[in-house]
């Protein structure tokens, strides 16, 4: 996201009138999506168990991959055997594939290998949603989350999880391009959950926290450090990801003299990204590591976050199961 966009969706920043005029194109769009199922002409395919879909109203990230993960993790807890599906966003796979335990994030997306390595749970990617999550299903799955799946309604759905961004909450409130939206805030209505991830969660939302207190060293044998032990250090902070501001603030949360370096979404990093001209710790998150692990360095640090919920808030997933 330009800086400029960046001050017109989140800062109150005047929309200029050619992006205001836009919108009634990006409507139309939307609604030429739609009109198949609304019309009777397609019809949401519906799997023989429960999905939850899992998504959020803004452009960018708001802390999706990480509620995956856990909600994987406590639905395991309460017996369920939960898959995954995504669309892969990012790969260069189209037909449905079922990830192995080394996949490629080129091939299927740095987020799929992310959730896929975190949990080991199965994780299928492909365009056809519904295709690649009957693959789950000869896995023995009897619950499925489609990662980022609100604006799609090729695969039907028992449940949906809003991710919100407690910081930036919906910006501007207006719809792509002239603001965040990808759908209008009446689209809450439907929603079953709505999780605010950050900042001041809302009597109708459910609080999320992201948590991240250590750094992993990629490669080499330097093993585990406490972020503390960076405080007052100079680093290198490299984030891929939706709000790449939220990691960097993380990090100087614990003192640490930041060098940011943001890139777009799910860029498919080259060394040269990453060769800056010291050795500096080049400190990074999780999801971006996942893309870099070939040509992976001794200064390359990864900082893993988990996502802190309240245990009711699964509770009432499980039940509505």
């Amino acid at each position: 996201m330009s800086p400029r966009i960046e001050r017109i969706w989140y800062d109150g920043a005047a929309v200029p009138i050619w992006l205001g005029a836009l919108v009634p194109v990006y409507k139309i769009l939307r609604a030429l999506h739609l009109a198949p199922y609304r019309w009777g002409c397609r019809k949401a395919a519906r799997l023989p168990v429960p999905v939850i879909v899992v998504g959020n109203l803004t452009a960018g990230g708001s802390g999706k991959t990480p509620l995956v993960i856990a909600l994987v993790e406590a639905l395991r807890v309460r017996g369920f055997k939960p898959g995954v599906v995504s669309r892969g966003y990012g790969g260069t796979q189209r037909e449905p594939l079922l990830l192995d335990d080394v996949p490629m994030p080129e091939r299927v997306g740095d987020e799929p290998c992310l959730i896929r390595k975190r949990t080991g749970a199965p994780v299928a990617v492909g365009r056809n949603r519904a295709r690649a999550a009957a693959l789950l299903l000869e896995r023995g799955v009897d619950v499925v989350i489609a990662d980022d799946g609100l604006q799609n309604p090729s695969l039907a759905r028992d449940l949906e999880i809003c991710v919100i961004d407690g910081r930036r909450r919906f910006g501007n409130g207006r719809l792509l391009p002239a603001g965040p939206l990808r759908e209008p805030m009446s689209r809450l209505g439907d929603i079953a959950f709505r999780v605010c991830n950050g900042g001041s969660a809302q009597a109708d939302e459910i609080p999320m926290r992201l948590v991240g207190a250590m750094a992993v060293a990629v490669a080499g044998p330097a093993g585990a450090r406490p972020l503390d032990a960076f405080a007052g250090q100079r680093v290198h902070g490299v984030a891929a990801i939706g709000n790449p501001e939220r990691f960097f603030d993380s990090l100087r949360a614990h003192g640490i003299d930041v060098v940011p370096h943001a890139f777009a979404d799910h860029r498919a990093f080259a060394p040269a990204d990453l060769a800056f001209a010291d050795d500096l710790p080049v400190l990074m998150t999780e999801k971006d590591v996942v893309k870099c692990m070939r040509f992976a360095s001794a200064n390359f640090w990864c900082v893993p976050v988990r996502a802190e919920l309240p245990d009711a808030f699964f509770d009432a997933i499980a039940a509505r199961l």
